[in-house]
């Protein structure tokens, strides 16, 4: 798969359908099946942040148009507006205002289109920005450990399990600051590891043990 970073807003993607194939995904299959199709563009988009780093949070417009050999998928986040009521979202040489007081689920359909002529847009609203990482753990035992050392209040936290091994989501408030992440980071680094999975490909096929507060549940059940 290509990744080309446009601007500081815009992404562009261009996957073959053989590295579809690689995936696990049937070519057909993406088409019919919209589970499966957004399962595929989650992968993409965390490549995306792990490369790229580009954030996979907030407001996205994303136009898929399928070619002879393979998908090219552009991915542009919409700016808030310099009032901050608004947010600006590019559509060509024009833009869409649209209003941050109201919970915009769908505004276009999304879905991959069956037709190559075809354009799949989709806006998902996020009311911040979140920063916001997925770690895994080989051993239940460094979870306990991690949850006794690290002060889990501090950001949003929550516990799954899949195919054997735990992933831990975190997700930083906004007004934590940059030193303030990166020490965290770095606790939480030093007992689990950066995950190259999809948290959205987790939720769909792992298991939720904690919704909430992890890390303090684990450390009020667990003694070291």
């Amino acid at each position: 798969m290509e990744i080309e970073r446009v601007n500081e807003f815009t992404i562009k993607f261009f996957i073959t359908y053989r590295d579809i194939e690689d995936r696990g995904f049937d070519r057909e299959e993406i088409w019919s099946d919209r589970e499966r199709g957004e399962e595929l563009f989650w992968e993409m988009m965390d490549e995306a942040h792990q490369q790229e780093q580009f954030p996979l949070e907030g407001p996205l417009w994303i136009q898929v148009q399928a070619l002879d050999k393979g998908l090219e998928i552009i991915v542009t986040r919409a700016q808030m507006s310099k009032d901050g009521t608004k947010l600006e979202l590019p559509l060509g040489d024009e833009k869409i205002d649209l209003p941050v007081d109201k919970n915009i689920e769908k505004i276009l359909d999304q879905q991959f289109a069956t037709d190559d002529s075809d354009i799949a847009d989709d806006i998902e609203l996020a009311d911040e920005d979140y920063l916001s990482f997925l770690l895994v753990f080989k051993d239940f035992e460094d979870m306990i450990m991690l949850s006794h050392n690290i002060d889990s209040t501090l950001f949003a936290n929550s516990l799954y399990h899949f195919e054997n091994k735990y992933y831990l989501y975190v997700t930083f408030n906004p007004e934590t600051t940059d030193r303030e992440q990166d020490d965290l980071l770095s606790q939480l680094l030093e007992y689990g590891a950066d995950s190259d999975a999809s948290i959205h490909r987790i939720q769909e096929y792992g298991k939720q043990i904690i919704a909430e507060h992890a890390l303090e549940d684990v450390s009020t059940h667990f003694n070291l």
